[in-house]
């Protein structure tokens, strides 16, 4: 301070300042605690040499105001050096300051002593900071207060790697570490297991490492069971930089427990960024390593006994055998009278029957039991022979097993006791000598049974099959051999697996795994199911599933027994089928016979209608107007007269004049009519085969179908798309699917792209007055009248439709021999 440049400073040359100035600076001078004196309204610092290390990384304070030097914390101080201004000697205790005195900053605390200065009026003109630095005392009462807190969170915690968690969470929290945690070194000192890990800001760390990858200078300080402390990894070069750059950690603490001379674990401490570690805190991580060491110790300790103690009573408890103990009671010559029940376990009361007997003599509890089991009970008391008898007892009407030994304490012994009913066992051994007399007889008549069963089973039509867990077969009758080689073409026999003989055949190997896996889970299973290849018979079988137990009643296979029911299944299948043909034949009959009747009596109605009308306009009646009106009556009439004929043809009861017909060369001439019917959106293509023979059919009226079905397949394309009319000859055999008798046939296709028919509309699409298109776009009726056009000629009509794919409609028409 004496060199200091004062000039520039409010206060000016030292030759300048006010005697009380002088003296105070004197006192600051010459004291050797940290002082520092702060004057007039700047609040200029002014302070000794041992006031600077205070000061820390602050650059040059001498001559700066008060409240710069100390901006950081002017919200703190400021109130106080007002009241220090004021005239009120005030004081800051373990105020906390970050020093840097030995070359890196740490975390120190000051109680400081603001007492005002005087000048020579009398008026406070600054006040004198006199410092005491209680680092030791602050940090000696956190270190306190922590171990405290730890005491407190570990008391109760009985689990070992509880323990471990909660010591390393409270330690990284108090410290403010980024990773702290515990590992163990394994047995032949191979490998370190990374067990309970508190982290911030970092990667916990998991799994095993090698004690090589720490570098061999570090694994062999601590096998010394020496802590190693690392202020900044980097500037070390006995650590393996590698290893600790991939744990992202820079500074570390490791405490090592050594047992025998072995290093068993480490408490590790980590931060990711250079920490220069303090005395108190190296001492407060060995305090914690040895205090969770302990701790772990002790709960591992209390956890086994807990253990041993659950296991026993767990024995205890569930054991089948019966257990007691016994406290005897004798006569004044030394002679067993009596025992009582002391303690017994739940198998007790199930091998014996008796219930709460805890407490009881056995006397009150089994009046009239044997003598000598008392006596049993006395001698092993008096002479500590165990003893192990297996007799009845009269009155549980019982066999037991029982084995008598003493236990207890010298001064208060007491007989435990061992039992297990073994009555079944006496009367299995009586059946037993019975059986042996009897045994020849029985052996012969179990055999013969066997034999016969077995005979049944090999002759019978029902197929029998048994295989283990694995599919290996373990027994198959005749009647599944031949069947199994008929449809895959391979003959099983015992001792084979099942899967391995349809190894070539994967599809029908998967068929038969899952078939069987399903009487492999243990329940009776019964299923239909069709086998077997698509180039051999594919018959079907009503296959049920059994377990097959052992004597134990455990699962050790399945075994089947299967019917062919494919006559019983097809049959139900054509029976279905013929009754759903039924009802639809029944259905359009009586809807042909109703419209038929319908059409023909409008037809009737109709014909004096138009001859009347025809009349009046060969004859001119009436004026222009008139005549207009006829004329539009005439035209609605045809209209009629139309419907009229597409009713009859849906009723079969058009007259038709069927004759030879060139199907070719009526498409060919109805190419144009078509393609303009259809429009420009629409590409018709004309496909038939150049040797077509003629088809017997009514010309006008086939033409009126096509042009129906073009008409139709336009109108499903809105958007365009392709139609094509196609024919081809074919010969249709008898029992062919679409119902026609066995001849030669013309099969005429009109095909398009349009937007196809779901099922449910295309099971309706015959029906007359159905439509799709809307009302006033269509009768219903075209399909209708070709359905009935082909049926009338001795054909069928088939449609094939799905939606978004198009439709193909098939006119089959039957064909006139040349």
């Amino acid at each position: 301070m004496r060199t200091h440049d004062w000039s520039a400073s409010p206060l000016g040359a030292p030759e300048t300042w006010p005697q009380s100035l002088r003296t105070a600076v004197g006192m600051v001078l010459g004291s050797k605690f940290p002082s520092c004196l702060v004057w007039g309204p700047d609040l200029i610092t002014l302070y000794n040499d041992a006031f600077r290390p205070i000061l820390g990384i602050e650059p040059e304070a001498l001559g700066r105001p008060f409240s710069e030097v100390w901006s950081e914390a002017w919200d703190t101080i400021g109130p106080i050096a007002d009241r220090a201004f004021a005239g009120e000697p005030t004081l800051i205790e373990d105020f906390p300051l970050i020093v840097e005195r030995h070359g890196y900053p740490e975390q120190t605390y000051f109680t400081f002593c603001y007492s005002p200065v005087r000048d020579e009026t009398g008026n406070v003109a600054g006040f004198l900071d006199t410092v005491i630095e209680t680092t030791g005392k602050v940090l000696a009462e956190q270190r306190q207060s922590f171990r405290l807190a730890l005491e407190e969170r570990l008391c109760g915690v009985t689990e070992p790697r509880a323990v471990m968690a909660a010591a390393v969470e409270a330690l990284g929290r108090h410290l403010g570490a980024n990773r702290v945690g515990y590992s163990e070194v394994q047995a032949g000192d191979e490998t370190i297991v990374w067990d309970a890990c508190f982290v911030d800001g970092v990667e916990p760390l998991i799994g095993t490492f090698a004690p090589s990858d720490f570098g061999s200078v570090s694994i062999a300080r601590q096998r010394q069971g020496l802590t190693e402390v690392c202020n900044d990894v980097e500037a070390d070069p006995a650590q393996v930089h590698a290893t600790w750059a991939a744990i992202e950690t820079r500074s570390f603490v490791s405490v090592p427990l050594v047992r025998d001379g072995r290093l068993t674990a480490t408490l590790y401490v980590n931060f990711r960024d250079v920490h220069h570690w303090t005395a108190h805190e190296i001492a407060l991580v060995e305090e914690v390593a040895a205090r969770t060491w302990v701790a772990v110790a002790r709960a591992r300790v209390d956890g086994a006994l807990r253990q041993s103690e659950a296991h026993y009573r767990a024995l205890f408890e569930n054991i089948d055998v019966g257990y007691s103990i016994h406290e005897v009671k004798f006569d004044e010559n030394q002679n067993p009278v009596d025992y009582r029940v002391v303690e017994a376990n739940p198998a007790f009361e199930r091998q014996t029957g008796l219930v709460d007997a805890v407490g009881k003599w056995v006397s009150e509890l089994t009046p009239g039991i044997e003598q000598h089991w008392i006596d049993a009970n006395g001698h092993v008391l008096l002479t500590g022979e165990p003893v192990r008898i297996e007799n009845y007892v009269e009155p549980l009407a019982r066999w037991y097993d029982v084995h008598f030994f003493r236990t207890g304490e010298p001064r208060e012994p007491r007989v435990a006791v061992l039992f297990n009913d073994i009555s079944e066992r006496k009367v299995a051994e009586q059946q037993l000598r019975e059986l042996n007399a009897t045994l020849e007889k029985r052996v012969a008549e179990r055999t013969a049974e066997r034999n016969l069963l077995a005979t049944i089973v090999e002759v019978t039509d029902i197929m029998v099959l048994a295989v283990d867990l694995d599919f290996n077969i373990l027994a198959i009758n005749t009647a599944n051999a031949d069947e199994f080689e008929r449809i895959y073409g391979v003959r099983p026999k015992a001792g084979d697996n099942m899967l391995g003989l349809l190894a070539d055949q994967p599809e029908h190997q998967e068929q038969v795994r899952a078939g069987w896996a399903q009487g492999m889970r243990g329940e009776n299973v019964t299923f239909v199911e069709d086998y077997g290849g698509p180039g051999r018979v594919r018959p079907y079988y009503e296959v049920n599933f059994r377990p097959l137990r052992n004597e134990a009643g455990e699962q050790i296979g399945v075994y089947q027994f299967v019917i062919d029911v494919t006559q019983r299944v097809r049959g139900q299948a054509q029976l279905a089928e013929a009754q759903d043909a039924l009802r639809q034949s029944q259905k359009m009959d009586a809807m042909g016979q109703l419209t038929g009747g319908v059409a023909h009596d409008v037809n009737n109605l109709l014909t004096p209608i138009v001859g009347g009308l025809d009349l009046l306009q060969r004859k001119g009646l009436g004026g222009g107007r008139e005549q207009r009106l006829i004329a539009g009556a005439l035209a609605s009439a045809e209209r009629v007269r139309v419907l009229v004929q597409r009713l009859l043809a849906f009723a079969r009861r058009q007259p038709l004049q069927p004759q030879p017909v060139d199907v070719g060369s009526l498409i060919a001439g109805m190419a144009d009519l078509i393609g303009s019917t259809s429009g420009p959106q629409v590409k018709v293509t004309v496909d038939t085969a150049s040797d077509l023979p003629p088809a017997l059919a009514d010309p006008n009226q086939l033409e009126m179908a096509i042009l129906n079905l073009a008409v139709n397949a336009r109108d499903a394309m809105p958007n365009g798309g392709q139609l094509t009319i196609s024919a081809r000859a074919g010969d249709v055999e008898r029992a062919h699917s679409s119902g026609l008798a066995a001849g030669p046939y013309i099969r005429l296709s009109v095909a398009d792209t349009g937007t196809g028919m779901d099922a449910e509309t295309l099971k309706r699409a015959v029906e007359p007055f159905f439509s799709t298109k809307g009302i006033g776009r269509g009768t219903g009726l075209g399909l209708s009248m070709v359905h009935g056009l082909a049926a009338q000629l001795g054909g069928t009509l088939k449609i094939n439709s799905k939606p978004g794919l198009g439709t193909n409609v098939e006119l089959w028409l039957p064909a006139n021999p040349r």
